[in-house]
């Protein structure tokens, strides 16, 4: 190791040295090839980043790489390779961890490590010089065409946004900055020298231009970061003269701050007070808290413990890292006051010119899934807040109108469904999930919020738009069960606090938007699922009834069976030959069901002639008691409607006499004779109106 950080030394100091009275720097001869180590280092950096942590201790970039870069950028290939070297060394700190917080303690050590230097690179950036330097550098490659600058000036230019972004990616370090609202800080400080140095001006250039498509995720990247502090309401609501709210705001802070710090005086004083000997000695009886027995508490002393609780002086139990509430990372400030209108300009000229445009080419590339996995957050991020800024300024729907339609509605809800079953798949990143839902549910609720104000707009075309929307949203079930479905699963170790918020709100505005639309279209309908309702089982009334229609059929049989047996004993040969069922007679279906016993009768013995196999329907060598006791036992059968429903389908589709008979067989093996009499009464006429087949 020691070797190693020998060799790193050499080669720094190889770069050259720098006059800080004159502001300038000499390069050595041996710089470029220098750099090149360097960039070879890093490349072999182990998972520790000696060499990265090395050379942030060092602080080469501060005292050698922005200097060279100042001074001599006329250099091409020094530039590119100056460009390479500081893109490699600005890159986050997360990525390099592969977007997983380190929870070994040691790892974490250079985790906190690495941010710490990336702090103090930000601060060399907030430079009017360097930013002027990169800006004339890439306004010559823009100005050419695409097709003149081939593969390594595309290059410079990505390098170029790349670096802006890892420069505005830094966390800000509250701790060590201390700054209050309304002043500048680090990062205003690097947002002001990028304005003064033209940058910002080319990031809306190229979020216009239709040539320049392919730095989209750049830009919006870069846009995203910049206004990552911002409160959209107060930055629209930002003017050359502090209004009458704004006014009343910054005095309600000022004595709530000034209250804070009387009341932690005064527990100070009482502390001091409680510290000094107590007045009243003697012995004291606290009535409503008994002590081990029944008698009350007794105390030597009056202090204000008595009103807390015994278990004060217990250890207290440890909540484990993976029960934590989880905490949310938002910060919002408001940034210095030239800070706040510079960027409301840009806001301005960013929907009038660009929002569209970008945020369309963007939609496809997600929706070709050809973009990075993160681009979708950056993507929910600016449709959240330029609609908002949008809301409050001046609400023009035309300027967003390619994010307000009902295709981002499902997209949006799409893509937090994914991210919410990758919240139960991949534990090991259920931080960055849980962020990524809360960018989504942002965006929901803008849209939300966009829709309400839209159905509220004078205008009758944006108004019937809205309705439009409203009505395709409230009758799709999806729809209308996506926001009660996220707050059921809330849990407390996966969500922040202001993710609740924020979905409680987003549930708020939803029955907002549902009463406001009901109100107006008195025909709404709303589907709801049917619950199928079990069978009831048989009461005894029920089995009652069927004991009195038992006894009814009884009598019936009584006054038919000498009038059958009479036929059997006669065995009357009949002039019509009885057919099973006609399906060309013109005869309706219903009409042949009616006929008289001694039709009953002769349609038996056709039956039994032409389903003659297993004896189906008896034999030839039945007795008259045999036959009549056959027809009895049809006459009593249960046929139920729906079997009867059944057997007719079976027997109209049936196209031959083959699938008939098989049912027959089927029956008769079964010893079902309910069936088989169902089979009767639909193809066969064998009962008549008397019998109960009305």
């Amino acid at each position: 190791m020691s070797k190693l950080i020998a060799e790193l030394t050499a080669t720094c100091n190889a770069l050259g040295y720098g006059v800080d009275c004159k502001n300038k720097y000499f390069v050595d001869k041996e710089c470029k090839e220098s750099i090149r180590e360097l960039i070879r280092f890093l490349r072999r950096d182990d998972e520790n980043h000696e060499i990265r942590r090395f050379l942030g201790s060092a602080s080469i970039l501060q005292t050698d790489l922005i200097p060279i870069v100042i001074n001599h950028h006329d250099d091409e290939e020094l530039l590119d390779l100056l460009l390479r070297l500081l893109v490699n060394l600005t890159t986050p700190a997360l990525l390099l961890y592969n977007e997983e917080l380190p929870v070994e303690k040691i790892s974490r050590q250079y985790y906190l490590s690495l941010i710490r230097s990336l702090q103090q690179y930000k601060q060399v950036f907030a430079k009017q010089q360097l930013w002027s330097v990169l800006n004339e550098k890439l306004s010559y490659l823009l100005k050419m065409d695409w097709a003149d600058r081939g593969e390594e000036k595309s290059l410079i230019i990505i390098r170029i946004l790349i670096l802006v972004r890892n420069v505005l990616h830094v966390p800000t370090d509250t701790d060590v900055e201390k700054r209050p609202d309304n002043d500048a800080s680090i990062h205003d400080q690097v947002l002001w020298a990028l304005h003064e140095g033209g940058m910002i001006n080319l990031i809306l250039y190229i979020a216009t231009s239709e040539s320049e498509r392919q730095y989209y995720f750049h830009v919006l990247e870069i846009i995203s970061l910049m206004l990552r502090d911002q409160n959209a309401e107060v930055l629209a609501s930002a003017s050359v003269q502090r209004s009458i709210v704004e006014k009343q705001r910054d005095e309600q802070e000022l004595m709530a701050l000034r209250k804070k710090e009387i009341e932690e005086k005064q527990k100070k004083m009482k502390k001091y007070i409680a510290a000094r000997h107590s007045r009243f000695g003697g012995l004291f009886v606290v009535q409503g808290i008994k002590a081990i027995g029944d008698n009350d508490l007794v105390v030597n002393s009056l202090d204000s413990q008595l009103s807390s609780s015994f278990d004060r002086r217990k250890n207290k139990v440890k909540t484990p890292k993976n029960r934590l509430p989880m905490q949310s990372e938002n910060v919002e400030r408001r940034s210095a006051f030239s800070v706040r209108i510079l960027m409301k300009e840009f806001c301005i000229e960013f929907l009038n010119g660009a929002y569209n445009n970008l945020m369309r080419y963007i939609r496809e590339i997600l929706y070709r899934g050809k973009a990075q996995p993160n681009d979708e957050s950056y993507y929910f991020w600016a449709l959240r807040f330029f609609m908002e800024f949008n809301r409050h300024f001046k609400f023009e729907v035309k300027l967003i109108s390619e994010t307000i339609d009902i295709t981002i509605f499902h997209f949006t809800q799409d893509r937090i469904e994914d991210w919410r079953a990758k919240l139960v798949t991949d534990k090991k990143k259920i931080h960055l999930w849980s962020k990524r839902m809360h960018l989504g549910l942002k965006a929901y609720k803008e849209l939300l919020c966009t829709l309400l104000k839209m159905y509220q707009h004078p205008d009758k075309g944006v108004m019937q738009s809205a309705c439009t929307m409203m009505s395709n949203i409230f009758y799709v079930v999806e729809y209308r069960e996506f926001l009660m479905g996220l707050l059921n699963l809330f849990d407390e170790t996966k969500f922040s606090k202001e993710y609740l918020t924020d979905l409680i709100e987003s549930n708020h505005i939803f029955m907002k938007i549902l009463e406001h639309f009901c109100k107006r279209h008195r025909s709404l309908v709303v589907q709801k699922k049917v619950k199928l309702q079990k069978r009831k089982k048989k009461t005894k009334k029920s089995e009652g009834q069927n004991v009195l229609n038992n006894e009814a059929t009884s009598e019936k049989w009584n006054l038919l069976q000498s009038r059958i047996t009479e036929i059997l004993e006669t065995n009357a040969d009949f002039s019509v030959q009885q057919i099973p069922f006609d399906a060309a007679s013109e005869v309706p279906f219903e009409e042949q069901k009616l006929m008289e016993s001694e039709e009953a009768v002769s349609l038996l013995r056709a039956s039994r002639e032409v389903w003659s196999e297993n004896d189906c329907f008896g034999n030839s060598n039945m007795t008259v008691s045999d036959e009549c006791a056959a027809l009895k036992e049809i006459f009593f059968a249960n046929i139920g409607l729906p079997a009867v429903l059944n057997l007719e389908i079976l027997f109209v589709s049936s196209s031959t006499c083959k699938n008939i008979k098989m049912s027959f067989e089927i029956f008769y093996s079964k010893r079902n004779y309910s069936l088989i009499a169902e089979v009767f009464n639909l193809s066969h006429k064998i009962m008549n109106a008397r019998l109960g087949y009305k």
